[in-house]
């Protein structure tokens, strides 16, 4: 006979014993993480979208917009939002709030036919032909509000080939402008006759001289943090002055720029890792303080070595190393260790040279996460763990201050208790740790 009245534990993959979160906490936790439909070391990114579609229902509808928002404007996603306010036009009762969140969320005119593309997805006829199912009125009213918030550059620059085009958005919104210039703007986008924006790919899918091109937008200011990072190696292989990329980097701002952003730059551009670890010193510097004695526990098993997308060479154990270089440079004093199989203390080094002495400083192997925490958890100490969640033992309560920082998308994780969560690799979470301790005290 079967019997249905027994205990449903939950374990990680690795066969700890794991929290069962409410859905509203598990919403959270694989949406801040998530690159959408990526697939990750212990799960494909199928099942975290099927997981994420399944939870917008079960939360509330205020808290649903708010997780959304927070994706997009904390975290820098841009396409597991779009799916939750997909999820949200589905249900009767978070419909109220699509049009609010979606104008809220869409920062880029792409993310509207990212939006529409992601709509029409699940709904493929026989011969796999998409038939467009109508659209609710609150994903119009949202689409329309967004399309006024774009200039005929940004239209130019992300209107892009393929099965929904910005015109596309326009004719199904019937948006209204907001004066006669974004008409005039409109209607050369629908007539294909916006200017090509000036920017370095337009340039250079031109044919024109890579070094000409990038010493011109770099004297102009038209080159952004971003993509003087990205193309660094290009730019080094067109001649391009070493002095006048220096120069560039030293000039560019900092305050959007991730610290792993730098760490993947100086991979494919170790000539300039100098300039890059200034500038990366440079993105923290005003930033929050962590007061009193911190330590720093880094998951360096093999996990963490995962990519963080099919696209990026970048792993979750780089992004962790971000976040520790930010950390070491906010906390009044600091100590900053590694675990797989064991516990190692990493000399508290700046910059670059801490990412090397974090990465190196053991084999990549098991996850004893458990008894890391045992072995260094000190009373009155700060504890701050950057981890994919997942561990072959049971992981204590901490003695004092104890934050997990999440940078996976698990369904399940581990830490009990006293312990706070923090969900993302985004500087903001270091920032988050110190509000939500002076909101305590």
């Amino acid at each position: 006979m079967v019997r249905l009245n027994k205990i449903v534990r939950a374990f990680t993959r690795q066969g700890a014993r794991a929290v069962r979160f409410t859905p509203e906490m598990e919403l959270k936790r694989a949406l801040m993480n998530c690159l959408l439909w990526e697939d990750q070391f212990y799960e494909d990114g199928v099942a975290i979208a099927d997981r994420i579609r399944a939870l917008v229902p079960k939360v509330a509808s205020a808290r649903v917009a708010q997780l959304a928002i927070e994706a997009r404007e904390v975290m820098k996603l841009r396409h597991a939002p779009l799916l939750v306010i997909r999820e949200m036009a589905r249900s009767e009762r978070h419909r109220a709030l699509v049009a609010d969140t979606l104008h809220r969320v869409i920062q880029r005119p792409d993310e509207m036919t990212e939006l529409l593309a992601i709509y029409w997805a699940d709904a493929l006829g026989p011969q796999q032909q998409r038939k467009r199912q109508p659209v609710s009125a609150q994903v119009k009213k949202g689409l329309a509000r967004a399309l006024t918030k774009f200039d005929a550059y940004q239209l130019a620059k992300w209107d892009r080939d393929g099965a929904v085009r910005i015109r596309d958005v326009l004719f199904l919104v019937h948006a209204k402008p907001k004066d006669a210039d974004q008409a005039k703007v409109w209607k050369q986008l629908v007539d294909g006759e916006l200017a090509s924006p000036d920017t370095w790919e337009v340039s250079l899918s031109a044919g024109k001289n890579k070094r000409e091109t990038f010493e011109r937008l770099i004297a102009e200011r038209k080159l952004g943090g971003l993509a003087l990072m990205r193309n660094l190696r290009l730019m080094q292989n067109a001649q391009v002055p070493r002095e006048t990329i220096a120069g560039a980097i030293d000039a560019m701002r900092t305050d959007r720029i991730l610290p792993y952003r730098f760490i993947t730059a100086a991979r494919y551009a170790p000539d300039f890792e100098p300039e890059l670890e200034a500038a990366m010193l440079k993105s923290v510097k005003d930033h929050v303080r962590l007061p009193g004695r911190t330590r720093l526990l880094i998951d360096v098993s093999g996990s963490m070595f995962a990519t963080l997308s099919a696209q990026s060479e970048m792993t979750r154990a780089e992004a962790a190393c971000g976040l520790a270089i930010l950390a070491r440079e906010i906390c009044d004093e600091v100590e900053i260790f590694t675990f797989s199989d064991r516990v190692v203390k990493v000399p508290p080094r700046r910059g670059f040279a801490l990412r090397d002495a974090i990465i190196n400083s053991q084999p990549h192997s098991g996850t004893w996460l458990g008894k890391a925490v045992a072995e260094i958890d000190r009373k009155g100490d700060r504890l701050i763990v950057f981890t994919d969640e997942q561990s072959h033992d049971q992981v204590p309560e901490p003695r004092a201050r104890g934050t997990i920082v999440n940078v996976a998308s698990y369904q399940h994780g581990v830490g009990h208790g006293a312990w706070t969560r923090v969900n993302g690799f985004s500087e903001a979470v270091v920032a988050w740790i110190a509000a939500s301790e002076t909101a305590l005290n």
